[in-house]
């Protein structure tokens, strides 16, 4: 048996949750039954709610601290651990043909990465319940005109529903975080196509947040190849904070087209 009990490492931030109830409610925000994905769990505080609803082969985990695996395998012998990066998996047959979600309490240094590549599978990721830095939650689920509306609100909103489920305080984690943390559910919403050239799209939306304080008349320009009057390009004198993701669908046709 292990005697001695799983480290947080820094270098992988982990901040390990030792807090039941709070694991408890975070498992409770799945609210579709497909397979699941838990992205580093380390001391299986999740894990143990989850093997309670998922069936053997619908349940999965990827982990890269051997320390951590070695807990798990001794804990619960009977669970698919893969020791691979979440980042570098490849989402769309981890669970054959079906549909997946993924879950996890996601170190605050790759969360966003975690995010995105979920996104890059969003034909397959049916829903996401996650545990991040709060500042990060309130921007992915933030509207437009709203200061902490930018690049996540826009990329992640134009294919996914995003709530924000409720704070976690820093002192439930062991080692304790220097900031709160949210839990937030992103579920895939009906868009499949949102009309214009998804990797454009991307750019705009980067582009313009990249300098979000100023005109959108003045930051379209270098995305041009012809020459337009100021007034023609769409929400000319709107900053990118004020655009709704089909707004930046209205812009992005307007660059492709010029």
């Amino acid at each position: 048996m292990r005697n001695k009990p799983v480290k947080a490492k820094k270098h992988l931030g982990q901040h390990f949750l030792i807090d039941e109830t709070i694991a408890h409610n975070i498992v409770k925000g799945l609210s579709s039954g497909y397979p699941v994905m838990e992205v580093g769990p380390g001391t299986g505080v999740l894990t143990k709610y989850l093997v309670n609803i998922k069936k053997q082969d619908e349940f999965s985990v990827s982990e890269i601290d051997r320390d951590s695996v070695a807990y798990l395998k001794e804990h619960f012998p009977s669970l698919k651990i893969i020791q691979e990066s979440f980042l570098s998996l490849d989402l769309s047959n981890q669970f054959g043909s079906t549909k997946m979600n993924v879950i996890g309490n996601f170190p605050y240094n790759i969360s966003s990465q975690i995010l995105f590549h979920a996104l890059d599978y969003k034909e397959h990721v049916n829903e996401l319940v996650g545990m991040l830095q709060k500042e990060v939650c309130e921007r992915i689920v933030a509207s437009p005109s709203n200061k902490a509306y930018g690049i996540l609100s826009v990329l992640i909103q134009a294919f996914y529903k995003a709530e924000y489920l409720f704070t976690v305080d820093e002192h439930v984690f062991d080692p304790p975080p220097r900031v709160k943390s949210g839990v937030i559910r992103l579920t895939r919403n009906e868009v499949t196509d949102l009309g214009c050239d998804p990797i454009v799209f991307k750019r705009v939306v980067k582009h313009t947040f990249n300098q979000r304080r100023k005109m959108l008349r003045k930051t379209v320009k270098p995305l041009l190849t012809k020459s337009v009057e100021p007034d023609e390009i769409p929400f000319s004198t709107k900053r990118p904070e004020d655009l709704s993701v089909q707004d930046f669908v209205v812009l992005t046709l307007f660059i492709e087209a010029n």
